[in-house]
């Protein structure tokens, strides 16, 4: 999980900077990228399953943001 995490970190960020996604939706891809990885969990992955996952995890962030499903709308700020 912790490859998953930081490669959707690396991803939701890199994101944020081309201004595809809002500052506050970086957690929440973050989350949804551990979260459907889940269920391939594994007790003692090896070097390729690390890296295979870290790609997996770049893309799976690329397509939720592609989708659009991480946007937020911005709340009016009240003066």
């Amino acid at each position: 999980m912790p490859a998953v995490m930081n490669a959707a970190n690396e991803e939701a960020v890199a994101q944020f900077l081309e201004e595809r996604i809002h500052f506050l939706d970086i957690p929440e891809v973050i989350e949804a990228a551990c979260e459907r990885h889940k269920p391939d969990l594994m007790a003692h992955p090896q070097l390729d399953d690390v890296l295979n996952v870290d790609q997996w995890a770049r893309i799976a962030v690329r397509e939720q943001v592609s989708r659009g499903t991480t946007r937020i709308p911005s709340p009016a700020i009240a003066a």
